[in-house]
């Protein structure tokens, strides 16, 4: 019986593609998906909707529930946009890895104008791209610059770093 993978965090802006691409992980590596998105509480989305950015008030208990559902095997795609939020989710599994999707913010911008449905409007991405720090040396992850690859390429290569393949 193989080992299962660490908990992976498909983390950057919204709209770089942090769905599309952790549900291609968890398929071609046979593992769970979970939206960190599904667990923001109602006000969370609320001031979302309205194009109000959240705060750290906003933030700690939903991290707290992210950082519970990192399970051996699963994959979540969470914003994890500081390096005190990624803390928080280690303070829960110590082993997660984080694959950093990173992309050119006028492609991101593009592609957050033409979403339907979605509460994260295009106008908070600029403090999104304010608030993003990137992964630091001593973080177990990698950064996959997601502009010219399918998503089935960037799971590929997220899954080689997870492995120490990559």
């Amino acid at each position: 019986m193989s080992t299962p993978l660490p908990p992976i965090v498909i983390m950057g802006v919204s709209a770089v593609g942090k769905t599309t691409v952790g549900l291609e992980i968890a398929r071609q590596s046979g593992g769970s998906f979970i939206d960190a998105d599904d667990l923001h509480g109602a006000a969370n989305v609320a001031k979302m909707s309205a194009g109000i950015p959240l705060d750290d008030d906003d933030r700690w208990p939903w991290l707290d529930r992210v950082g519970a559902a990192l399970l051996p095997g699963t994959v979540v795609a969470c914003s994890a946009l500081r390096r005190v939020y990624r803390d928080a989710l280690r303070r829960r599994a110590p082993d997660a890895f984080f694959v950093h999707l990173d992309a050119d913010a006028t492609i991101l911008l593009e592609r957050a104008a033409d979403r339907e449905g979605h509460f994260m409007p295009p106008a908070l991405l600029a403090s999104q791209f304010d608030t993003l720090e990137p992964l630091q040396g001593d973080e177990s992850g990698i950064v996959v610059d997601v502009d010219a690859l399918a998503p089935s390429a960037i799971a590929e290569r997220a899954l080689d770093g997870v492995r120490g393949t990559g």
